[in-house]
């Protein structure tokens, strides 16, 4: 490969970075917001955009496939602590800071997910499982697996102009809800079912 021709890989990846970053901003502050504001947003001219995503479903089948492999990928890191607590808290705080449920709150429905987004899917939730699995014996009685996708999204729902304080705050909210999850107390309810938890994505 020649200088240039990688230079102007380098240029391409470093583009397509920038888009994906500005479809992020615009699309979670609006979801049916035009592609064309998202090539204003990155300050790219609209047809270089398309030639890198034919039309919006595709760029937002990326954002949230990226979103998804980055939760498999903070799973499998925290499953590599030896402490079963430690990797189950691990791998929430490192979800929550990079706020993969917010693409998942504001995006599920608005597009058709391909087969490998499936299949990855159905991986992330095996891993999230397994670090639920580790960690039951020192959860209050009746938290179930499902419980942590509703908690990812509690912390998602908090977000405030200032990037630094949304974390800040995300991760207090995390914490108490933590602690919910040791303490001993009243019953708790009935959990949410499958269909409860995957609504937005049966819209379509």
């Amino acid at each position: 490969m020649t200088s240039s021709s990688a230079g102007r890989r380098r240029q391409a990846a470093r583009n397509d970075e920038t888009i994906l970053a500005a479809a992020r901003e615009v699309f979670l502050a609006d979801p049916k917001a035009p592609i064309a504001a998202v090539a204003e947003r990155a300050g790219v001219g609209i047809s270089a955009l398309y030639r890198r995503y034919p039309g919006k479903e595709d760029l937002l089948r990326t954002l949230c496939h990226d979103g998804l492999r980055q939760f498999i990928a903070e799973a499998e890191d925290a499953a590599r602590h030896p402490d079963d607590w430690t990797a189950f808290t691990t791998f929430l705080r490192a979800v929550v800071d990079a706020d993969v449920h917010s693409l998942t709150v504001h995006l599920a429905g608005t597009f058709t997910p391909s087969e490998q987004m499936h299949a990855d899917a159905v991986a992330a939730s095996g891993r999230a499982t397994a670090l639920f699995d580790r960690v039951r014996p020192h959860l209050r009685p009746g938290v179930t697996a499902a419980d942590i996708t509703m908690v990812l999204e509690m912390c998602a729902a908090v977000r405030l102009p200032d990037p630094g304080r949304t974390r800040q705050l995300r991760r207090r909210y995390l914490a108490v809800l933590l602690d919910g999850f040791q303490a001993h107390g009243e019953p708790l309810g009935s959990p949410p079912a499958e269909g409860e938890l995957n609504w937005r994505w049966q819209q379509r």
